[in-house]
């Protein structure tokens, strides 16, 4: 008997000749019209699977057994550093692509949308747009933005606390996914390191404030998902319990992190790579808090393009070597996802 699959954690991109003409012409964000590369401003990155459109996606979904898919949007479009109006236009595009792939897909797909908290009135009002007008239930946020001096914040302070408190209003389910770590780190940009080390760390940068200012009580309504299993975050516990204890005269006023610790409305997803981190995440809050995430199609996803992986790698290990059971895993594909999205979920 087939085991109901929900992939928590997936992208997909828009078609050439559906972004608008003037993100190119600003170099905002653009497809090659041989889906070769995207591309934006000097970046670009290689389109390294077919998947990552539509028709393919589908397609790709069904040969993996994978029943429904939850699209997260894009972080090339969190529009850090853009102006006002970029990105007011810029984010209006990726919410209303995913709105009419809900709309049109909601079987199949279940869609999130995106806000910049810098500018805060346009993303409250975006909020109720996307929720209210387009029908999406799940708010992707970066783990930081860039302030109007340049300087960096965690999207988890008091300054973007009237989001969380719509979101609140809503009863949204909420994704955090790190991006731009080449923008806050000076180091050279080699070897990967800012997506295979410092993207990680940025997340557990943030489950720490998260934590500390008690998000799961202050907005008891939102339920948050971690994206990569916040693997970070999870082996450097002990040490922020340590420092909280060992100088209370810097955490004046929050909350002991063992607090939030295994929250049920605190999730984190299985993007992890290797079953005893799974192991490490499964010890720390529980298998209930724990969601599939494949992070497909990119090659850091769980993707059978990438040599001895497969989609459900790192939970078909964890089952050989005894971390998981069947029903712990059949739970992780489908019931946990299902208690995150809450009503997010667009399908049947």
């Amino acid at each position: 008997m087939h085991t109901r699959r929900i992939n928590g954690h997936g992208h997909i991109l828009p078609e050439p000749e559906q972004i608008p003409s003037f993100m190119k012409k600003k170099r905002l964000f653009w497809i090659d019209d041989d889906r070769g590369f995207m591309r934006q401003g000097e970046w670009r990155r290689p389109i390294t699977d077919p998947s990552f459109f539509l028709s393919e996606k589908l397609s790709w979904m069904e040969s993996n057994q994978i029943d429904h898919g939850v699209m997260i949007t894009l972080s090339q479009l969190y529009c850090n550093g853009y102006d006002v109006s970029d990105t007011c236009d810029t984010i209006r595009f990726q919410n209303d692509f995913h709105g009419q792939l809900q709309a049109e897909h909601g079987d199949k797909l279940t869609c999130g949308f995106v806000v910049q908290p810098l500018h805060m009135d346009d993303a409250l009002k975006e909020v109720e747009r996307c929720v209210e007008t387009l029908g999406l239930k799940l708010l992707c946020l970066p783990t930081h933005y860039m302030q109007a001096d340049g300087q960096w914040a965690s999207t988890v302070t008091p300054e973007v606390f009237p989001l969380f408190e719509l979101a609140d209003h809503y009863g949204l389910a909420v994704e955090i996914h790190p991006y731009d770590a080449p923008k806050m780190i000076q180091l050279k940009d080699q070897f990967w390191r800012f997506h295979l080390v410092w993207m990680m760390a940025q997340t557990a940068d943030t489950l720490h404030l998260f934590g500390l200012h008690d998000m799961p009580r202050r907005f008891p309504n939102i339920r948050t998902c971690f994206a990569h299993g916040c693997m970070l975050g999870q082996a450097n516990y002990g040490r922020r319990v340590q420092g909280y204890k060992g100088r209370p005269d810097l955490f004046e006023g929050v909350t002991h992190p063992k607090e939030t610790l295994g929250h049920p409305n605190v999730f984190f997803d299985t993007l992890v790579h290797d079953p005893y981190t799974l192991q490490l995440l499964k010890h720390r809050v529980g298998t209930d808090q724990i969601v599939a995430g494949l992070d497909d199609p990119y090659p850091l996803g769980e993707m059978e393009s990438v040599p001895d992986c497969h989609p459900g790698q790192v939970l078909d290990d964890a089952v050989v070597l005894g971390i998981l059971d069947d029903t712990e895993r059949a739970q992780i594909w489908k019931d946990n996802v299902l208690r995150w999205l809450g009503d997010a979920y667009a399908g049947d």
